[in-house]
């Protein structure tokens, strides 16, 4: 019954918002602002770039409110909104296009030791998330925190599916490596 009830205060608050009802948008943001933030700076670790992200991304939000069909969850709706904005700042500053040469990491991710990953809070985790170059970063983000498949993260970012299986394996063997080298100091 509870979940019905739920459902039922986020209807409304999807009809305010679709009525232009300003404290509908007032709630939406102030229950789901931390969230997106999260999302926003696992893209662009700046946090003054990502407070820009996470405004565009609740104008979008709030302009495009009348496609979401009810179809799913709310929250996964919104969650690919601030994905979609986060990757469309990546594409207008060509981070996706800064390379970084792959043989400049490759002594740097050899012997690995994955068990350190067991000690590490998630801040830190998400730290060293935020230090991975971005091309990395951004694959890394999609496959492992969003879920999406290499096929779609070759479309979204316009990689073969082998670059982006290749780009996420790379990112996580450099995570590991900066997670052990925490451990380490």
């Amino acid at each position: 019954m509870e979940l019905n009830t739920v459902q039922t205060d986020e209807q409304k608050l999807i009809q305010g918002c679709l009525n232009g009802e300003p404290w509908a948008q007032k709630k939406i943001y102030e229950t789901h602002a931390s969230t997106m933030m999260s999302v926003c700076v696992r893209y662009v670790p700046d946090r003054e770039t990502a407070r820009d992200l996470l405004q565009d991304g609740f104008v979008k939000l709030f302009t495009k409110i009348d496609t979401y069909s009810g179809v799913g969850s709310f929250a996964g709706w919104m969650r690919r909104i601030f994905v979609t904005t986060a990757l469309e700042h990546l594409r207008r500053n060509d981070a996706l296009k800064q390379s970084v040469d792959i043989d400049e990491y490759d002594n740097y991710i050899e012997n690995v030791d994955v068990t350190v990953l067991d000690k590490i809070s998630a801040d830190d985790l998400m730290k060293c998330i935020g230090e991975l170059p971005h091309g990395f970063r951004t694959v890394f983000n999609l496959y492992a925190i969003e879920g999406y498949s290499h096929a779609e993260i070759a479309k979204e970012l316009n990689i073969s599916e082998n670059t982006s299986r290749s780009q996420f394996m790379r990112a996580r063997k450099i995570l590991q490596k900066n997670v052990q080298t925490l451990f380490n100091y």
